[in-house]
């Protein structure tokens, strides 16, 4: 009778050809170091037109612990991770990227960290080999997301993180979409551990993590945890009118005793323009939230899967 515990490690490919060759051997090495575990390796191809999912089936021939998801389109990193999610029955799960920006070595510690009682494992970043402007945005992303989402989030983020199989049903059955995965597991509160690690720069290949992507993933983030957006309009909002107000006023008073003329239209269309561009901008806020709640109300999957190649295929 096998007594090993099962742990898989959930990986989301979009062109990343040229990196399968290096992660996939590193990630094998694991076994080495986990002798008392058995692993599952679930590659989660998003939608990728390189040759990623062939280079993925041809290591499949040689190694069953190799299961590969092919998704119907690309639906985005976050719809990958929730679609290997479905497909891991580990007892624990691990969640890490293709491009080896962070070492899968990691998931020793954080597994020792796991079997003391933690069911989430953070890895956290306490620096990044990357370019200057990336980091801007990261630490400007995670900050606000402190600030206005969620309390005491890790100040570099995480996207490589353990679960526990428990933290993995209750995701799974939340299904929810237009999410960012990891601050919907900081937003669960099972009990956590973080470890910290410099992210590595990119080797191989060019990352697809696009200006789009990363704004999508801002808004989805805030529309999501935050309802920091809405109330910044009600207060914008009472400001501007309590502003409208006491300048009606003063105009009154002024037409009244023609203490100060007034007179020219180039003030009236300033502050016309201003106050449509300022509702303009509310009514794009609200239309986020809006578009966001019309897309779960009609009950489509977050991922569709197109073939998985398991033990059973």
């Amino acid at each position: 009778m096998n007594t090993k515990k099962l742990f898989s490690i959930v990986i989301p490919i979009y062109f990343n050809e040229s990196n399968i060759p290096y992660t996939i051997p590193r990630l094998k090495r694991l076994q080495e170091i986990l002798p008392e575990y058995e692993i599952e390796f679930i590659f989660v191809d998003d939608g990728s037109k390189d040759k990623s999912l062939e280079l993925l089936l041809l290591e499949r021939k040689i190694d069953s612990r190799i299961k590969v998801v092919k998704l119907s389109k690309n639906f985005g990193s976050m719809s990958a991770i929730q679609a290997g999610l479905h497909y891991a029955k580990g007892d624990c799960v691990g969640i890490i990227s293709a491009d080896l920006q962070d070492p899968p070595e990691l998931f020793v510690k954080m597994i020792t960290s796991w079997e003391k009682g933690n069911k989430v494992v953070l890895a956290t970043r306490s620096g990044r080999d990357e370019a200057f402007s990336q980091r801007l945005f990261s630490n400007s992303y995670y900050f606000l997301m402190r600030r206005f989402a969620l309390k005491d989030y890790p100040n570099g983020g995480f996207d490589f993180v353990l679960l526990d199989k428990q933290v993995v049903v209750e995701i799974n059955k939340i299904g929810e979409k237009n999410t960012n995965i990891m601050s919907l597991i900081y937003w669960l509160g099972y009990s956590q551990d973080t470890l910290s690690y410099v992210r590595q720069e990119r080797e191989h290949g060019k990352s697809k993590w696009t200006l789009n992507k990363k704004i999508k993933l801002f808004v989805d983030s805030f529309v999501s945890f935050s309802y920091a957006p809405i109330r910044v309009m009600s207060v914008v909002g009472i400001f501007t009118a309590i502003l409208s107000f006491l300048y009606g006023l003063f105009v009154i008073y002024n037409a009244i005793f023609g203490l100060i003329p007034l007179e020219g239209w180039a003030t009236i269309i300033a502050l016309i323009t201003f106050l449509l561009g300022l509702i303009m901008v509310m009514l794009g806020i609200i239309g986020e939230y809006l578009w966001r709640i019309l897309d779960e109300s009609r009950k489509r999957p977050a991922f569709i899967i197109d073939q998985a190649y398991s033990e059973d295929d």
